[in-house]
């Protein structure tokens, strides 16, 4: 069967995925989105939307009112292993610093941004394999026949299928740095309406969570880090035990299961994967690049920030200078987010995996009204983590941005 031809095919339809066929088709990019799923899909996540990632998908012209779960937070209350109790405000009448938002409703947003962008979008295609040719690539799928193109951008998770393709000996096995359980439950208590994160003994460095979303529904569930030769078969049981502790079921009332918990594998170490393939014609983003913060498990920001990377990297390089696009990318990272979760990773690792780390960690920030602002938009990626050591990314008025949706 003779190829169908694109200037870059996009492999996974999440909000990578999404975020990079929007940037390239509003430049007139002949853009491909290919998606095994048919929208809208449930994905397992936390659903919490930083302030990096709000101002992300405000530049890509997402409208919160297309997502029906948009749910605004302003405060964000901490629980210490020593049942210390920390409310931290995110900045008031200057936009949105934070917000929780399902995943099913914000990634079909996101796919209908992309159609309307001019990508086509075709659902219920799988990738099956791939090969290089002299000028590009072609991308084999499983009922929409094969797809030659310059450039493939592979946003398809931590198990991207792509990366397994044109990568088979790299990281062999890899299960990710963290496991995540999650649940949504309805009837939660007014307390629920913050947003919750719990600190707990046997979790560090990782934490439990009460996200809220419209009316008095949650997200809740929680993060850890894989150790090796852990057995993760008891997960359910483990959940079941951490929601169950009083001052969590404090929070949750009595609320009910919506459905069964879900747990997902984390990827969080962009800043050792490899990123990019084929002499630079398939770039790695989102999860398939390892892209996930290290300390907090959020990854819709940083699955953004690499998406707008590697259009860039490709747009800067143009359709004959595909090293030219992968050293661009990779350049970019390295500058970037790989500094801040590199930052992370050591402030996760040997901070928040010690009782006292975390204890005086959340005291100093609970000290003033000026501390606790101000690490309720450090922990919201008001900024990059690691600002402060790239000067390159250093603005008038630093930290007295507004938050994203100002107008709204």
């Amino acid at each position: 069967m003779r190829a169908r031809t694109a200037d870059v095919v996009v492999v996974g339809a999440g909000p990578a995925g999404s975020a990079a066929a929007i940037e390239l088709a509003r430049t007139g990019r002949d853009v491909v989105v290919i998606d095994k799923a048919a929208f809208p899909r449930d994905k397992c996540c936390g659903d919490g939307l930083t302030t990096g990632a709000l101002r992300g998908l405000e530049r890509l012209g997402l409208e919160p009112s297309a997502v029906p779960s948009w749910h605004r937070v302003d405060d964000v209350v901490v629980r210490s292993v020593s049942g210390r109790v920390v409310r931290f405000p995110l900045p008031r009448g200057r936009g949105t610093y934070g917000a929780v938002a399902k995943r099913s409703e914000l990634d079909t947003a996101l796919v209908d941004l992309a159609r309307a962008a001019g990508a086509r979008v075709e659902e219920r295609v799988a990738f099956r394999g791939l090969r290089a040719t002299t000028g590009g690539i072609v991308i084999d799928t499983d009922n929409s026949g094969p797809i030659a193109a310059r450039y493939v951008v592979a946003a398809d998770g931590m198990w991207s299928p792509v990366r397994k393709a044109v990568l088979p000996h790299d990281e062999p096995g890899y299960l990710g740095e963290w496991h995540a359980f999650r649940q949504y439950r309805v009837g939660a208590t007014p307390a629920a309406r913050d947003l919750w994160v719990f600190f707990e003994e046997d979790l560090r460095p990782g934490y439990a969570w009460s996200f809220p979303l419209p009316g008095d529904e949650v997200n809740v569930g929680f993060g850890i880090l894989r150790r090796r030769g852990e057995p993760t078969r008891d997960l359910g049981r483990r959940f079941r035990e951490v929601l169950a502790r009083t001052h969590i079921a404090a929070i949750l009332g009595d609320a009910v299961e919506t459905g069964p918990p879900k747990a997902w594998p984390i990827p969080a170490r962009i800043q050792r994967a490899a990123l990019t393939a084929a002499g630079g014609r398939v770039l790695f983003v989102g999860d398939a690049a390892r892209a996930t913060d290290p300390m907090t498990g959020e990854g819709i920001g940083q699955a953004l920030d690499t998406a707008g990377a590697a259009a860039a990297a490709v747009l800067a390089a143009g359709p004959f200078e595909p090293r030219r696009a992968a050293s661009g990318y990779e350049a970019d990272v390295a500058r970037g987010i790989a500094v801040d979760n590199r930052l992370a990773e050591w402030l996760s690792l040997h901070g928040l995996t010690h009782r006292k780390g975390i204890r005086s960690a959340i005291r100093a920030a609970g000290a003033t009204a000026w501390t606790r602002s101000m690490f309720a938009r450090w922990l919201f990626e008001d900024e990059p983590r690691a600002v402060l050591a790239t000067p390159r990314r250093w603005r008038r008025n630093l930290f007295d941005r507004p938050g994203a949706y100002e107008s709204e």
